[in-house]
Order: C-alpha cells, then sequence, then structure tokens
C-alpha cells in the first residue's frame, strides 16, 4: 500500500510525519477548508518533466503557481513541461493529486519554493483521501531539496 511505502521512506530518512485521513475534496482549496488551513499551507508536489526525459518535483505553496522561468533558470534547462497523468505515475509510482518526493519510486531532485521554509505544510499522501504533515525545513533536509524562488 503507498500509505506504508511513504512511512517507510520517511522513516529511512529520519523524516517526521503524520498521516491523516481527510474527506475527499474538489479543489485544494476544498482541502484547505477541511483541513483548517489556509491554502498556502498546502504544498503542491509537482512532478516536472525535463526535456532529456529525466524528471524532479516541484514543491509549490498552495495560493499560489509555478514560475517557469524561475525554475528553469534555477535547474538550467530551457524546456519543462508537467506530464500527462500516465507519465507521472510511471515516473513517481504516485497518481496525480497523491505525488509526495517521500516514498516516489524513484528520488528525483527536489526543488522547494523558498515560501514554504520554516513552516508545518500539508501535502499528498500518496493516496487518495490522505494528507501528510511534515515540518518543510525537516523535508527539506531529509532530501537535500533546493530551496529558492520558483513560483508566482
Amino acid at each position: 500500500m503507498t500509505l506504508e511505502r511513504v512511512r517507510t521512506a520517511a522513516a529511512e530518512r529520519g523524516l517526521e510525519i503524520e498521516i491523516r485521513e481527510r474527506p475527499a475534496a474538489s479543489s485544494l482549496e476544498d482541502a484547505a477548508g477541511l483541513l483548517g488551513l489556509h491554502p498556502s499551507e498546502i504544498v503542491k508536489t509537482l512532478v516536472v518533466k525535463r526535456s532529456d526525459d529525466t524528471y524532479l518535483f516541484a514543491l509549490i505553496p498552495g495560493d499560489r503557481a509555478i514560475s517557469w522561468p524561475k525554475l528553469r533558470a534555477i535547474v538550467g534547462v530551457n524546456k519543462m513541461q508537467l506530464p500527462d497523468p500516465q507519465r507521472a505515475l510511471d515516473a513517481t509510482g504516485y497518481e496525480r493529486g497523491t505525488i509526495v518526493p517521500i516514498g516516489s519510486s524513484t528520488a528525483w531532485p527536489v526543488f522547494a519554493d523558498a515560501r514554504i521554509t520554516g513552516r508545518r505544510v500539508a501535502m499528498g499522501a500518496g493516496a487518495h483521501g490522505y494528507s501528510l504533515f511534515v515540518e518543510a525545513d525537516d523535508l527539506i533536509g531529509a532530501y537535500e531539496a533546493t530551496v529558492a524562488d520558483i513560483s508566482q
């Protein structure tokens, strides 16, 4: 089960997480309301395909959007895109809407927007109907994430 994969991967990295069941949400704003959070406290994990068919994770606050020019400049590539749902699943082992770097089938590099630092955040937990809570700084450290301004 994917929740166990997430828990095991977190433990292997010494990362303390909390996974909570929650009702189905129709949007990020809906999920924030169900959890009693502001959308900025939910981190979207975007899997991004580079032109060389490798991927990376971009962690973006829920009330912001990815800035393609900023991310391309940090990564040093000219072309990037969001893959279709099947490619995202193949690259991570998680369905869109549940993606999290923790326990991904491949340990792709992680790029975190600077606005998530110093906060406890909620994010996908690897399975629909669940949210994962983690200290963003601990997640960044556990995955040696690059922290930069990558949102707008």
